[in-house]
């Protein structure tokens, strides 16, 4: 189901392609972020779980959510198996980190079943961040893909949004679920040291290899990001 925008391929933040999906605007996407935020408020209140563009799905056994960033370095992934990692542009960035808040980290969060909005591609907020193999680690060339979230997040009026990890299908589906959250609590955790977003408004789960982008090609690039939602 097409969802309430009219972006052909949705909203790619920070890919390497295509070019058009690099060139959206912060007013643009602020707009797709109060669509999802208003998606969600009319799934909520239909009784039916779904609306144009948004389907609430019902996942068992998820990582999170966490609400808090921690502020220490994130763990290793564990040493098992591993999804691809792709090459694309990369960068530097010369800013030295402000002082990290001290934030209290939050204990591991136990597999509980998670409400999660299935939007449709045109709503979607993904941003193809490239990870070292069996890691976690935001490297320092990665975070300019973040800036401009950073700004149309920070100043938005939305009052919560969720961090996302995916995998591609690669590998077990332990390993994936593990990474995947590792890397939505290291983007969370950057989103809240570095960008000053209250801790209060983000949180984050790993879906693993659960929702493909790219159905038709389960270990396909695209699989491998981090997808951003507005909850209210």
């Amino acid at each position: 189901m097409r969802g309430l925008l009219g972006l052909a391929l949705g909203v790619a933040v920070g890919w390497a392609a295509p070019a058009a999906a690099q060139e959206i605007s912060d007013g643009d996407l602020l707009r797709v972020f109060e669509t999802q935020r208003d998606a969600f408020r009319a799934a909520e209140e239909s009784g039916m779980g779904r609306t144009r563009g948004l389907t609430l799905v019902t996942v068992d056994d998820v990582q999170g959510p966490t609400t808090a960033a921690a502020a220490e370095p994130p763990p290793a992934a564990p040493p098992e198996g591993g999804e691809g990692v792709s090459v694309g542009s990369t960068g530097t960035v010369g800013l030295a980190p402000p002082e990290l808040r001290p934030l209290v980290p939050a204990p591991p969060a136990a597999p509980t079943p998670v409400v999660f909005g299935q939007l449709a591609p045109d709503l979607q907020v993904n941003v193809r961040i490239e990870f070292a193999f069996d890691s976690a680690a935001l490297s320092p060339d990665q975070k300019p893909r973040l800036e401009q979230l950073c700004r149309v997040m920070k100043a938005s009026d939305i009052a919560r949004f969720r961090i996302v990890g995916h995998t591609d299908a690669a590998g077990s589906d332990a390993y994936n679920e593990r990474l995947s959250i590792l890397r939505a609590r290291e983007v969370q955790r950057y989103f809240v040291n570095e960008c000053g977003i209250d801790p209060a408004r983000l949180e984050a789960i790993g879906l693993g290899k659960r929702f493909l982008f790219d159905t038709a090609n389960p270990r396909a690039a695209e699989n491998r990001r981090v997808e951003f939602q507005a909850l209210s």
